[in-house]
């Protein structure tokens, strides 16, 4: 899942004290209809910026860890998406998978791009408002004549958006 457009976290954020393998940011991912991630970005947890405030920084090379664990989490919570899309007609999927202390929530639209949130705490609403946001981000995106459909986006007002939402609702 790899995709030219790879957003750092912003802010400082350090390593949890939680178990191995947990990083302390949400980690957001859209993918397309041909299972081709078109946006993802990082963003620093609230816990995490409570408890790490002055803490040190993540190493770029543990960072770069970090990212392809969740890109690897990402990923095999796609076959459970696509077997939950036929049981359902709600966009919303909720908590679909856990791995070690984290969620995974999912979002469907209706043009079939899956949304996909990396999280540690359980709060529906504030994760279902998310979504909606970035759905309506998506369809706004999607009215621009000069975006493709499954193209990555690489708009820095589609990231500064996505990242306000997160940072006020996550």
């Amino acid at each position: 899942m790899n995709a030219s457009h790879s957003s750092s976290s912003s802010g400082g954020s350090g390593v949890g004290s939680g178990p191995v393998g947990n990083t302390p940011t949400c980690y957001f991912v859209m993918i397309g209809t041909k299972d081709n991630p078109i946006y993802e970005a990082e963003f620093a947890s609230v816990n995490t910026a409570r408890s790490v405030s002055g803490g040190a920084a993540i190493p770029e090379a543990r960072r770069e860890e970090f990212r392809h664990l969740n890109q690897f989490i990402a990923h095999s919570a796609l076959d459970m998406i696509e077997d939950l899309q036929w049981n359902t007609n709600q966009m919303y999927l909720k908590a679909i998978d856990k791995f070690n202390e984290r969620f995974i929530s999912a979002y469907l639209t209706a043009g079939n791009i899956k949304m996909l949130l990396l999280h540690d705490a359980k709060s529906e609403d504030a994760i279902r408002n998310f979504f909606n946001e970035c759905y309506e981000l998506y369809i706004k995106t999607l009215l621009n004549p000069f975006y493709e459909p499954n193209a990555i986006i690489s708009s820095s007002t589609f990231d500064n958006k996505v990242r306000l939402s997160a940072k006020r609702l996550l």
